[in-house]
Order: C-alpha cells, then sequence, then structure tokens
C-alpha cells in the first residue's frame, strides 16, 4: 500500500513510502457490518473466510461491548478455485433458519473479490432456487484491500439505499443519514432533539438501540432497534436529505443517489461537534423545515458558550493531533480551531483528494502550521507529532502508542475504543455533547499540566533542592 507521507501548508511537497507500519484504517467488510446493524431486522454474511468474520466479529465487540453476530461463506480453497456459491447458500439457508432475519446483507472480502466472486448473480441465483423474494436481500462490494472501514460504510448504505428505495409520494419527512463515528449515544442524542423540534425525520442508519441494547433477562438473537426497512423505502419522498461528513467521492454516498435518481435536495454538512458546526446544522434544519430549535437547545447553546470561555485559557495551551476516520477528523478540525486547541497534525485514512483539500482549508484557520496525512499509518503520525510539539490528540484506541511512547495524552473517541469501556456511550454532537467533548480535552490538558509542571519548576529554579 502507498503511504503518502506529510503535506505540508508551507512546503505542499509529498513523499512516498511503499509500507504502512500500523495503519490508521481497517478493512471495507467491517463498514458495511455496522452499516447493516443500523438496519431493523438485518443479519450479515460475509462471503469469504471464517477467519474474516470471526475478526471483525470480535473487533466490533469489543467497542460496543455487545455481541455482534456476522455469518460467514467459510469460503475454503475448494471454494476459491471452483467457486464459492454453494457454500454461500448454504450459509444463507443457516441464517435464515437460526435468525429468520428480515433482511440479510451479504458483503464481500479480499477473497471472494479476487477470485471473481458475483455476489449479485449468486443472490439472484438463490432467490429463484428458494422462492424468496429477492428484496430481502442487500449485497455489497466490500473488499478489504478497496478501501477504509469508512468507505465500506459508505458503500454499504449506499447499496442499501439503491436495493430498498422506491418511488414514493412527497411527505414532510427529512432524512437524516448519519457516518460511522456516530456512537449509539450520539444517535439517540440527535432522535431526541429533532423530535422535541417537531421535526418529522429518518434516522439512517440507527444503532442507537441494536448496539447499544438495555439489559434483559431473557436474551434475544436479534436486537430490537433500527431504521424500519419501510422508512428506507420511502426516504425518496422526503423533503430533504443531511448527511454528516467530510467533502468526497460523491459516488459512494446514499445521499447522492437519493439526489441524482429521485430529486431530493441534498446537504452533506460537518458533523454537528464544535458551535459553529452545530449551529450550521439547526440553520440548515430551519431553511428547510421552518422549525426552530427549542429553548433547551438554546440554552445548552449558551452553556457551552460559557463552557469555552471558562476554558479557553487552558484550551489555548493545546496543541492537537487529530487522527481516525476521515468524516470524525473534519468535524474535530473546525472544533479544535475554534476552541484555540490548534492542530499540528491533522491525519485520515482517506485517499480522497476531496477531504485533503477541505481539510487544508479548514486548517488555514489555524494560527499554528498544520501537517496533513492522508492514508497514513500511525508511525507516521507518531514521528509528525513529536515534531511538531503536539501536547494532546483525539482519536480511537489504535492511537494509544502517541500517549504510550511520546507521552501526548490521547482523548478517546470515534471508532474503534478497545482500551476502555462505553465508547458506545461517548456523546460528542450538539451543543450537550460538543460540551462534554470540551471538558474531556481541557482536563486532559490540566492533567498533564499538573502531573509535571512542579518537577520542572523546582529543577529550573531551586536545583539545588533536588539533590
Amino acid at each position: 500500500m502507498e503511504i503518502s507521507e506529510p503535506v505540508t501548508q508551507q512546503s505542499g511537497t509529498m513523499q512516498s513510502r511503499s509500507i504502512a507500519e500500523n495503519p490508521c484504517n481497517m478493512c471495507m467488510p467491517m463498514g458495511g457490518i455496522i452499516a447493516l446493524k443500523g438496519v431493523e431486522g438485518a443479519m450479515v454474511i460475509l462471503h469469504g473466510s471464517q477467519g474474516c468474520s470471526t475478526y471483525m466479529r470480535r473487533h466490533i465487540a469489543e467497542h460496543f461491548d455487545e455481541p455482534v453476530d456476522v455469518g460467514s461463506s467459510s469460503l475454503n480453497e475448494k471454494g476459491t478455485i471452483y467457486g464459492g456459491s454453494s457454500q454461500l447458500k448454504t450459509a444463507i439457508d443457516n441464517i435464515r433458519k437460526v435468525y429468520n432475519p428480515a433482511v440479510i446483507g451479504v458483503l464481500t472480502t479480499c477473497l471472494a473479490e479476487t477470485t471473481g466472486e458475483d455476489v449479485h448473480r449468486i443472490v439472484e441465483e438463490y432467490c429463484r432456487e428458494r422462492g424468496v423474494s429477492r428484496e430481502m436481500f442487500i449485497t455489497s462490494s466490500t473488499p478489504g484491500y478497496g478501501g477504509s472501514h469508512g468507505d465500506g460504510y459508505w458503500y454499504t448504505l449506499r447499496s442499501v439505499v439503491e436495493q430498498i428505495t422506491r418511488p414514493a409520494a412527497p411527505h414532510d419527512g427529512v432524512n437524516i443519514i448519519v457516518p460511522i463515528t456516530f456512537s449509539p449515544a450520539d444517535v439517540r442524542a440527535m432522535k431526541q432533539t429533532l423530535t422535541a423540534m417537531g421535526v418529522s425525520f429518518t434516522i439512517f442508519p440507527d444503532i442507537s438501540e441494536t448496539m447499544d441494547r438495555p439489559y434483559k433477562t431473557t436474551y434475544t438473537k436479534m436486537p430490537t432497534g433500527g431504521t424500519p426497512v419501510a422508512e428506507i423505502r420511502k426516504m425518496s419522498g422526503a423533503k430533504a436529505t443531511i448527511e454528516f461528513g467530510a467533502p468526497g467521492e460523491e459516488k459512494k454516498f446514499p445521499g447522492t443517489y437519493l439526489k441524482d435518481t429521485f430529486g431530493v435536495p441534498y446537504h452533506r454538512i460537518a458533523s454537528p461537534i464544535g458551535l459553529a458546526q452545530t449551529d450550521n446544522f439547526f440553520a440548515l434544519l430551519k431553511t428547510i423545515t421552518g422549525k426552530s430549535m427549542t429553548a433547551e437547545t438554546f440554552a445548552e447553546r449558551g452553556r457551552l458558550m460559557d463552557a469555552m470561555i471558562d476554558g479557553h485559557k487552558h484550551a489555548f495551551a493545546g496543541r492537537s493531533t487529530l487522527f481516525g476516520d476521515a468524516d470524525l477528523v473534519y468535524a474535530l478540525a473546525g472544533f479544535t480551531i475554534e476552541i484555540g486547541m490548534y492542530p499540528r497534525v491533522i491525519a485520515s485514512d482517506s485517499r480522497s483528494k476531496h477531504w485533503k483539500e477541505a481539510v487544508t482549508a479548514l486548517a488555514d484557520g489555524s494560527l499554528e502550521p498544520v501537517t496533513v496525512l492522508c492514508d497514513t499509518d500511525f508511525a507516521t503520525v507518531r514521528r509528525e507529532s513529536e515534531t511538531a510539539g503536539s501536547n494532546i490528540a483525539l482519536g480511537h484506541s489504535d492511537g494509544k502508542y502517541l500517549e504510550e511512547h511520546s507521552g501526548i495524552p490521547l482523548v478517546r473517541l470515534g471508532f474503534p475504543i478497545h482500551d476502555r469501556i462505553g465508547g458506545q456511550r461517548i456523546c460528542s454532537v450538539l451543543y450537550s455533547g460538543t460540551n462534554r467533548l470540551l471538558d474531556t480535552c481541557v482536563n486532559t490538558l490540566l492533567e498533564r499540566k499538573y502531573r509535571s509542571y512542579r518537577k520542572r519548576m523546582y529543577d529550573q529554579y531551586f536545583p539545588s533542592s533536588r539533590r
């Protein structure tokens, strides 16, 4: 894999490496699984080796602290050489028998894609042979080497919309399409806010219950919740689509499909993290629906502004490294510049020139020189962070080496979080979520300061007393 080395504002130079050391992304099928887990009654099958589904189940389950079932066609040597259609059909039979799902999502893996398996044809063949409706299946091409987990998420969401949505009568609903970095808590906060405003909406995908279900004495194989298929079907008649994320190749976004196919007005904006980006969301929502934020939401906005004033003198001491999924990093860049915790390194798994251009434009508002890294690895992120003098990092658990080896404290958010519990309960969107994120960042800087500044002071001014 070719890794783009630092692209800096000052020089604009680029160097290339032929290897990646601890890359900043995971493979496409993982994102596809999370996308489908937000559809009501859906079960997922990976057409590939057993190891792929095992690895992804464990990885996702460790983040959400929930059981995550993923089927596998268990493609083996024979299937790889002669074709794996019989294995996939058997897997579908087993999934239907054990889970009785309303929807079955079939995703490909590296092995299936390399051998040229056509899952769309195999599923259509299965439906003719078993006499079942093709409409209960979602097929999506997600080769592990084809992009990041974020790419797999967006491509799968688009596949869902393409294969489920039908022409529908115009209605007052708004499609709210969320990125992979929205936690169940983020989705719940969004739903509660929109409901309080009286906005009719379809949130897609909805993992608020499927990936963070309450404890019950009786275990069920299929969790409740998720975006109902009936609502996905009528997204074509919505008043507008608001899709949260960073600029990128439009061909992979579901909102683009709804615009091009059904004429649904499409707005892709940064996730509502920070004052300005949340203001932008509510302003857009008012333009579309005519509805204003509630008095309670307006009060939360005031509390955020008060917190920004309270914490500014501490946040301004921060020089941050931002890394992770492109959509989250894009939103965090705006947030950190807004609070004066200027980014020094902005790194993402994205290969998109649109993302790079958008982030570089945001970085123009920073008072510090910024290094932008695309499709990078953590060895590069760590080296650039040390060179830039970063003293705080924001991103997921895979960046723990910044903390362990470079002494740069890490504020954990996004996906995945494996070395702490509660990743599914971190809320960082809208005014109240931003307030919590701001407090966490400032307190992280204060903890670092108070842990070390007395030692430095004594070493500098009273060296004899330290003997």
